[in-house]
């Protein structure tokens, strides 16, 4: 699983962090429903949010059921996202193209396994165009054509070729694909006059998403040689940072202009995780013991999801001298928080 948004039980409270996970579950099933079990490889965080925000637009658009038990939720049954959820089969559809597009990557630019063409890479590249195949098949069952986002992957391949391109344009195809499929909720939901602020939204996001993940790989890719915006055009850490707080506060701004049913989960995800997305990943590249702390690591099961790509930055360490009591943002809203029964609109980070 990877993408920027991974809230945990720690900091997301019970009903909301129960609500995410039906989508991200969601979209996980319907993958499985849709593709075949080999889909669910491509299950992430970050595509399940236009489930979220077609579901925040219109509840009604998105039906849920009750799942059997699974390994992953420590084989508990769960109420999730039907995959007739126009919204899960969205998100599975941007997710196989995505992950296609990055299949696809790794194997031109001989990461890893794939430095050997053959067997690993000529494997990889089937599989990558079953995925893209299958992406857009879902895609056109809910009209949303896949060949932006095919045509931004392609593009970013060639503006990072050109070595006078700067960070702004080389972020562009992304917030280009994030932004469609965003905006393509609002059609879904029939609200049409969400479209231009989810397109904002996506677009800020989608720029966030680049640069944190250029951020996080800013190591290994100097180590390897490897391509990186931020060292291609020369941008340091101070600057990235500014680059990124500027797209919080325009993704801010855009989710506030949204007629939403219910804006929780929304705000929740968009608002504070992305925040605390921000802040994680900056603390990890300027110190990268800062978030292994010591006795943090989270159980089996699915107590911290965070903890599947990073660890759990939700959970502090005791302080000593203090009596055991109820973990704070493990129950419900308001436990523990000091939140009015909110929990999205509050700033306790709990």
């Amino acid at each position: 699983m990877f993408g920027i948004v991974r809230p945990c039980r720690h900091r997301l409270c019970g009903n909301l962090h129960a609500a995410w996970l039906a989508h991200l579950c969601g979209l996980c099933l319907t993958l499985r429903d849709e593709h075949g079990h080999a889909a669910r490889l491509v299950t992430n965080y970050d595509g399940l949010l236009v489930s979220v925000l077609l579901e925040a637009q219109s509840a009604g658009r998105s039906p849920h059921r009750r799942a059997a038990p699974c390994a992953l939720r420590g084989f508990r049954g769960a109420d999730v996202v039907d995959a007739r959820s126009e919204g899960a089969r969205l998100a599975a559809s941007v997710s196989l193209v995505l992950a296609a597009g990055k299949m696809r990557d790794h194997v031109q630019d001989r990461d890893g396994v794939f430095a050997r063409r053959v067997p690993a890479g000529h494997v990889a590249g089937l599989v990558a165009g079953r995925w893209a195949d299958a992406g857009a098949r879902t895609g056109r069952l809910i009209g949303f054509d896949t060949a932006v986002l095919t045509e931004a992957i392609g593009r970013q391949a060639d503006l990072e070729r050109d070595t006078d391109r700067g960070l702004l344009d080389l972020t562009e195809p992304t917030e280009t694909a994030v932004a469609a499929a965003f905006a393509h909720t609002a059609a879904l939901a029939g609200k049409p006059h969400n479209a231009e602020s989810l397109a904002e939204a996506g677009r800020h996001f989608g720029r966030l998403a680049h640069l944190l993940d250029a951020v996080e790989d800013l190591h290994d890719d100097r180590s390897r040689g490897a391509f990186n915006p931020l060292t291609a055009t020369g941008t340091d850490l101070a600057r990235a940072r500014r680059h990124c707080d500027d797209a919080l506060a325009g993704l801010r701004l855009a989710v506030a202009d949204l007629d939403l049913e219910d804006s929780r989960l929304t705000t929740a995800l968009l608002v504070r995780e992305v925040g605390e997305s921000v802040d994680r990943v900056f603390a990890a590249a300027h110190d990268p013991q800062a978030l292994h702390v010591p006795g943090n690591v989270p159980g089996p099961g699915l107590g911290c999801l965070s903890a599947t790509p990073g660890g759990c930055a939700g959970v502090a360490r005791k302080p000593k001298g203090k009596k055991k009591g109820k973990r704070k943002g493990s129950g419900n809203c308001g436990d523990g928080c000091g939140c009015d029964g909110n929990c999205c609109d509050c700033n306790c980070n709990c």
